[in-house]
């Protein structure tokens, strides 16, 4: 019996505060193997998806990288996607001049003393837009079909912010994003001349939303 111990404490090895068999070690070693592959195959799959184009989901062919949010894709696949719509199709960020298909008409604003509520010490913009009646064309809905003429008269505090939310809707409406051709938000009829913008056509306007057309144009 103490031949037996004293030939185990001869082959036993110290590891950390431990005292471990040749065998003990060997499986130690073993399992830390396991370990240190599991690792690398979880960042080469990392690495894998990285690799991956979000629009045709295959491994990235002559990569593309987006400068602003660093995105990237196939060359192929992201010049097709910009022709659609010059954003990341990932984040959204807007590459060059957003064009909308808003119908054709008119935008004019003129100023008023009286003040809008929550405005007290400031008069107000009085916004009319005036929209012509046409036929849909292949980016609405119904193509080939009529719509019908509308007006919508919205309103902004004649502050400083009041009159950059004018300035963005200025770029907004030349870039034809303010209005589209679908179903009415209020009658829920089809073939209508509908703001894509909501909220600002009222008394009481809510300018939170409207600093979305910070980024319209984007070189």
């Amino acid at each position: 019996m103490k031949l037996n111990a004293r030939f185990s404490n001869l082959l036993a090895k110290e590891e950390g505060n431990q005292l471990l068999l040749p065998s003990e070690k060997k499986y130690n070693v073993r399992q830390k193997n396991n370990l240190s592959s599991e690792g690398q195959a979880k960042a080469k799959t990392e690495q894998d998806d990285e690799d991956v184009c979000p629009i045709c989901m295959e491994r990235i062919n002559n990569k593309e990288i987006l400068k602003r949010c660093s995105h990237a894709f196939c060359k192929s696949c992201i010049d097709q996607a910009m022709t659609y719509k010059p954003s990341c199709p990932v984040c959204g960020m807007i590459y060059g001049l957003m064009k909308g298909d808003q119908p054709e008409g008119t935008m004019s604003s003129i100023t008023l003393p009286s003040c809008l509520p929550g405005y007290p010490t400031c008069g107000t913009i009085m916004i009319t837009y005036n929209m012509y009646s046409g036929i849909q064309t292949k980016s609405h809905p119904n193509p080939g079909k009529h719509y019908a003429a509308t007006s919508r008269t919205a309103y902004l505090p004649d502050n400083e912010e009041g009159r950059e939310i004018l300035w963005l809707l200025n770029k907004a409406f030349s870039q034809k994003l303010i209005f589209t051709v679908g179903r009415s938000c209020t009658t829920g009829a089809e073939d209508f001349v509908t703001n894509k913008v909501t909220g600002d056509c009222s008394m009481d306007p809510d300018l939170n939303h409207l600093h979305q057309f910070g980024q319209l144009e984007q070189g």
